[in-house]
């Protein structure tokens, strides 16, 4: 079975909506690279400043943000994203709230995006990681923000009142870190050095991390199988929702 390859002549907006800097990288990282790659636009919104990382007890939380705010843009830039949005909520303390769906509302109508990359939503019993109670919420948060209230112009009505940002309509939203329950694959071997040179970026969060490149491989190679790819492949996989 051969990746399936996009139109090159269809360029679409992309925003990748997750919890914490570094979370795009991890997950979707070589599909961000490919998407770029391929013309299409892609941009970032991180609910947190991930304050709460790290492992350095000398440095304080607010220059920790900072450095992670800063680490994010240098690894965005590696994969050829320069458009980030930083909602700057509390690392550690995301919930599904009303102001979060309206913050993610905000944005989608400002980027007006054909997709939507989010975390999941669900649980993963199997997955201490992919489950991080940051996750989860942002992934629900977003999966609401898109479906109602983004293309509602009575939700949230201050956004167009008093920022005249209109309503607007995702087509698409895939979730990232869905392992068994992926049902598309991007083919990230070409852009794997990309990922991992942008994981590097995350100074603060994998500098400890041995044999990275590795672990990033391993996982590939994982999603790749579990795609039907050929052996020298490498994978990210998605549930992909069609929200039109």
């Amino acid at each position: 079975m051969e990746p399936e390859q996009p139109d090159p002549a269809e360029a679409l907006t992309i925003l990748m909506i997750v919890a914490h800097p570094d979370d795009v990288d991890f997950g979707s990282g070589g599909s961000v690279a490919t998407w770029t790659g391929e013309g299409h636009r892609v941009e970032y919104c991180l609910v947190t400043d991930g304050d709460a990382g790290g492992f350095d007890e000398g440095i304080t939380r607010p220059d920790m943000a900072t450095l992670r705010r800063d680490e994010q843009g240098a690894a965005a830039e590696i994969l050829g994203v320069s458009d980030l949005h930083f909602l700057g909520w509390p690392d550690g303390r995301i919930y599904v709230t009303h102001d979060l769906r309206r913050d993610l509302t905000r944005v989608i109508r400002t980027v007006r995006p054909d997709r939507v990359v989010t975390q999941s939503p669900t649980r993963n019993l199997r997955s201490m990681y992919g489950s991080h109670p940051d996750h989860t919420a942002v992934g629900e948060a977003a999966m609401c923000a898109v479906y109602p209230d983004a293309r509602n112009q009575f939700a949230h009505p201050e956004l167009l009142a008093e920022e005249g940002l209109d309503a607007h309509s995702v087509s698409e939203v895939w979730i990232s870190h869905m392992g068994e329950g992926a049902d598309h694959y991007v083919d990230t071997t070409d852009a794997f050095e990309r990922k991992v040179e942008a994981l590097r970026a995350h100074k603060s969060q994998t500098a400890h991390m041995e044999d990275l490149r590795g672990r990033m491989w391993a996982w590939g190679r994982v999603q790749a199988k579990a795609a039907g790819f050929g052996e020298d492949r490498l994978a990210e996989g998605y549930l992909v929702l069609d929200t039109r």
